[in-house]
């Protein structure tokens, strides 16, 4: 029960610190990322509406109190006063961050759903800048986002990926066989994404090992293309992947 009222909180950690709790595996982070990304947008709307009731009042009140004091006419009426708290509100840094805090939680919130948890960026660029200094040459964990790609690059690719997704036909994959002298390859293409095929991830397909080896996005009915190498042999293991799609794949020939 403590691990499910935690994983909404440990969410917004980046992956690496995540991977690094005793638990990881014990916890639903789909469900978590659903939860943190709903509330964080939701509280920093909230934030945003208390924030601008308070600042309107307080600066309308304080100009109107300073026009009223003068002796003289200065021809400024309640309506000018207003707009221009309202531009100042709507410039002021503070109105930034809280918004900022509005979109990155409905893009973690978008991202959950394709079982993308994403932690908030401020964590990530901590965790980023630790790691530059103190952790050079270190391994990244699989499925990291890349530094030079940019935590928010990573939402967009994502919400992209989920959108492109949505607008396919969902079909079974295409596979391509190929041989020489020497070597097998096989070719998947397919009409959504395979989360973790990674190179170089081991792949099990029927009694037969590969070795992933590229992984690409095309045109067409199936954009995502997995390229993979045979094995002369493969030990089962929790790192190998199972290919076992639901419907019978169809074979292609060139």
């Amino acid at each position: 029960m403590w691990i499910f009222l935690l994983g909404p909180f440990l969410s917004l950690f980046p992956r690496r610190w995540r991977k690094a709790l005793p638990f990881y595996d014990a916890v639903d982070w789909r469900s978590a990322a659903i939860l943190s990304g709903l509330a964080e947008s939701a509280l920093a709307i909230a934030g945003l509406m208390y924030w601008y009731s308070y600042s309107m009042t307080a600066w309308v009140s304080s100009a109107l109190d300073n026009v009223l004091n003068k002796s003289s006419a200065t021809g400024i009426t309640d309506h000018e006063i207003g707009f221009a708290a309202l531009v100042v509100w709507a410039t002021h840094p503070l109105t930034w961050c809280i918004a900022f805090f509005c979109v990155e939680g409905a893009w973690r919130l978008c991202a959950s759903f394709t079982d993308t948890v994403l932690g908030i960026f401020p964590l990530y660029l901590l965790e980023k800048t630790y790691s530059r200094i103190f952790r050079r040459g270190a391994p990244e964990p699989a499925g990291a986002v890349k530094f030079s790609q940019g935590h928010v690059s990573s939402y967009v690719s994502t919400v992209a990926e989920k959108v492109l997704t949505a607008r396919l036909s969902q079909g079974p994959d295409e596979l391509l066989v190929t041989k020489n002298s020497a070597e097998e390859f096989l070719e998947i293409r397919a009409s959504c994404v395979k989360p973790d095929w990674t190179p170089p991830r081991v792949v099990r397909y029927e009694d037969r090992y590969y070795r992933l080896e590229e992984c690409s996005r095309e045109s067409g009915a199936r954009p995502f293309v997995y390229k993979l190498r045979r094995l002369a042999a493969g030990v089962p293991g929790r790192r190998v992947i199972t290919y076992s799609p639901d419907e019978a794949p169809i074979l292609a020939n060139r």
